[in-house]
């Protein structure tokens, strides 16, 4: 399988790239993809919103009114939850959200994903490339000659590019990460992968040996 590469101007840079089988051609498996989001989404959770029951808000120590005789429920205090004023029913109580895969699922799931990337023609990849200085201009001029401007864009680079980073970080919906970093989330929740030829070698590196204990 070769896809090929281009420039930063959005002109083939005149050779094409071996992309490795084992990393992109494996057949998908949907139900890891939604288990793997579904953790990612998950363990993104705080689990703190909290709210008080009748036992813990303040008040309501006395009676509150005689028992007989005033035609109403004979409520013990105040605070019930039937009140206002009063304690929450069922409410949130402070919990882990966590959900747990293990590192096979993990891996057959972002194989997966880039399987049906690659299966769209949503990944590009580009020659390496980097600024003098951050530059937003630069990047958006960037992703204007790759066709992609607009839309939602996971930038891989091979390395810590901290100039590109900061160049596209105040561009809605784009991000940029080292090409070994992202998740299953990550790649399906972008239109378009714009990979640097350097992050390709990286990103299969990352996955070498993976997929073949994915798929066993």
């Amino acid at each position: 399988m070769k896809i090929k590469v281009l420039k930063t101007d959005g002109s083939g840079a005149g050779r094409e790239v071996e992309l490795d089988e084992s990393v992109f051609g494996i057949e998908p498996n949907d139900h890891v993809i939604y288990e793997d989001v579904r953790s990612y989404l998950s363990n993104q959770r705080r689990g703190t919103a909290s709210t008080k029951g009748r036992s813990e808000v303040r008040g309501g120590g006395r009676k509150a009114y005689r028992q007989k005789g005033t035609g109403m429920a004979r409520r013990g205090t105040i605070r019930s939850p039937l009140l206002k004023g009063g304690g929450t029913v069922f409410g949130p109580k402070p919990r882990d959200y966590s959900v747990r895969l293990t590192k096979k699922m993990k891996r057959q799931a972002r194989l997966s994903a880039l399987a049906y990337k690659i299966r769209d023609n949503a990944i590009i990849v580009v020659e390496d490339f980097d600024f003098d200085a951050p530059k937003t201009a630069s990047a958006v001029e960037i992703l204007r000659a790759l066709e992609c401007e607009n839309k939602k864009v996971l930038v891989l680079t091979g390395g810590i590019r901290d100039k590109v980073y900061r160049s596209c970080r105040n561009i809605p919906g784009v991000s940029v990460m080292e090409a070994k970093d992202p998740a299953t989330y990550h790649i399906l929740n972008a239109d378009f992968i714009v990979l640097q030829e350097s992050g390709l070698k990286q990103l299969e590196e990352s996955m070498k040996g993976k997929a073949v204990e994915a798929e066993a």
